[in-house]
């Protein structure tokens, strides 16, 4: 069955990075397109990354432009999300997606 495991969340001050990976498992990994998306606390899940396929295509929201990047790694059946310059806006929980699945989700903290 379909297996998504994130990692890489906590706490970090206002400035920070951190390094969030997803382990896919039960599907063709390289045919298709993952994403990250976050639920911060009181709001709806957003969108925040998504890489296709082909690993040359990746979009972003405007609100991570240019602060996170998305990577895949279509050997070890994975996808990084390296956020840089955090924000207090960031705090959620992200999410790693494909298909119509989820991972359980790991809560990244931005504050000082």
């Amino acid at each position: 069955q379909v297996q998504l495991v994130e990692s890489g969340g906590g706490a970090v001050q206002p400035g920070g990075s951190l390094r969030l990976s997803c382990a896919a498992s039960g599907f063709t990994f390289r045919r298709y397109v993952m994403s990250w998306y976050r639920q911060a606390p009181g709001k709806e899940r957003e969108w925040v990354a998504g890489i296709f396929a082909d690993v040359r295509m990746t979009r972003y929201a405007d609100s991570v432009k240019g602060r996170f990047t998305i990577s895949r790694d279509n050997a070890q059946n994975t996808v990084t999300l390296q956020m840089n310059s955090l924000k207090p806006e960031d705090t959620a929980v992200y999410y790693c997606h494909a298909l119509a699945y989820w991972g359980q989700g790991t809560q990244v903290t931005v504050s000082s």
